[in-house]
């Protein structure tokens, strides 16, 4: 079987269903697109001969491929949403071959992909490229991890090879907060050890990330007619942007990099009577992570004794916590299955604090350590997205070696 190709034809089949998650409903999951995408899995899955397959009604869908020998088991978890920035929901990929010149993506609205715009690209000088047509994302974030996950169960099944169970998820709503993977029972995936396939280029191998979360503050102020304004208007606006200004500048996503934290005021809306701001708060490290959410709750209640007649309120939640810091003594061999899957492949490992977070991060929070690998693509959320075929296959090759190195464990 040309495993190449059904990687490609695996692809381009899920793209077809678009999936872009939701932000603004709360359901899960946050568009009809992944439960589709799900079920189309789900019937991949049965002809495939998988057992112990669930399909929720939240879009989780788990399942598991018996081992054929007693080995230590193996588990890829992978998202079914694509990310929304505004492009179309429709997806159409195409491959081109990059020579060094501007590629033409779409003729019609005349959208070029130029390397001096995306330099990147010059890592693939005569190489087959999918990109799409510059009206969406590509979606390899991350369907091409869905591919890949489903091209190895293929492989699996057909070829003459010894494995121990293989437990694979497909989660909804990733890139909104990582909501599915919150929500994936472990019962049901629940290997001895586990590993996300995510974002990045050939070579990347992420096991710290972020911890992460949000903080909403609601301020209610007080109207009044100009007229009749002074010592009554109390502008909520105006107690925001002061709250707003608290924050280090230079503490922001476009002031930091590597292992620097921040906090973003990432959305602010106000009227005449009230105001709301989110924040986002990312730190590598636990301890500062800590000392951010403790210094908003002191600018909160400093702003609060400033403006007595406002009534602002302050919720903080965790979204996601530092991977790194759910290795063990009992799970960190799984890092060292992944990085001996890169040297057997001959791929050298890239590793460094990502700056975000996987499904990984979630399931760190369960005490799961599941380091992340690369899909091969580049430029994600956005209509500049490309894939190159040889990294998409050399995904599918670690994948493959990770399955042989835990079968000699």
């Amino acid at each position: 079987m040309d495993y190449k190709q059904l990687q490609i034809d695996n692809f381009f089949r899920y793209l077809a269903i678009p999936s872009q998650s939701n932000a603004k409903v709360q359901t899960l999951p946050s568009s009809k697109g992944q439960y589709d995408l799900a079920l189309l899995l789900k019937k991949e899955l049965e002809i495939l001969g998988l057992s112990d397959i669930l399909l929720q009604d939240n879009a989780i869908l788990t399942a598991r491929l018996k081992g054929n020998s007693n080995k230590k088991s193996i588990g890829f978890c992978a998202h079914l949403d694509t990310v929304d920035v505004g492009l179309s929901d429709v997806i159409k990929p195409q491959i081109l071959k990059f020579t060094g010149e501007a590629l033409c993506l779409n003729k019609e609205k005349n959208i070029m992909c130029d390397p001096k715009d995306h330099p990147e690209l010059l890592k693939y000088i005569n190489e087959e490229i999918i990109f799409s047509d510059g009206t969406s994302v590509l979606g390899a974030d991350n369907k091409a991890a869905i591919a890949t996950i489903m091209t190895l169960l293929h492989y699996l099944v057909n070829e003459k090879c010894e494995y121990g169970d293989i437990y694979v998820s497909f989660v909804p709503d990733e890139e909104i907060g990582l909501r599915g993977s919150k929500m994936l029972d472990l019962k049901y995936f629940n290997p001895d050890f586990a590993f996300t396939i995510d974002c990045c280029e050939l070579g990347e191998l992420v096991f710290e990330t972020f911890n992460a979360g949000s903080a909403f503050i609601e301020i209610q102020g007080v109207s009044a007619h100009p007229m009749s304004a002074k010592g009554v208007l109390l502008n909520p606006t105006l107690i925001g942007v002061d709250i707003a200004n608290c924050f280090d500048r230079l503490q922001t996503p476009e002031n930091t990099e590597n292992d620097e934290g921040y906090i973003w005021v990432q959305e602010f809306h106000s009227n005449q009577i009230s105001a709301n701001l989110l924040l986002n708060i990312r730190d590598h490290n636990k301890e500062k992570y800590e000392k951010k959410k403790a210094y908003i709750k002191e600018v909160v209640e400093f702003m609060q004794k400033r403006y007595e007649r406002a009534n602002i309120s302050l919720k903080i939640e965790d979204v996601y916590s530092n991977l790194k810091d759910s290795m063990n003594d009992s799970n960190k061999m799984g890092l060292e299955i992944l990085k001996q899957a890169f040297c057997e492949c001959d791929i050298k490992a890239k590793s460094f604090p990502m700056r975000g977070g996987t499904d990984g991060s979630a399931l760190a929070l369960k005490g799961l350590f599941a380091p992340n690998f690369f899909t091969g693509a580049h430029n994600f959320h956005s209509a500049f997205e490309f894939l190159p075929l040889k990294s998409f296959y050399q995904s599918f090759e670690v994948a493959k070696s990770i399955i042989k190195i835990a079968s000699k464990l």
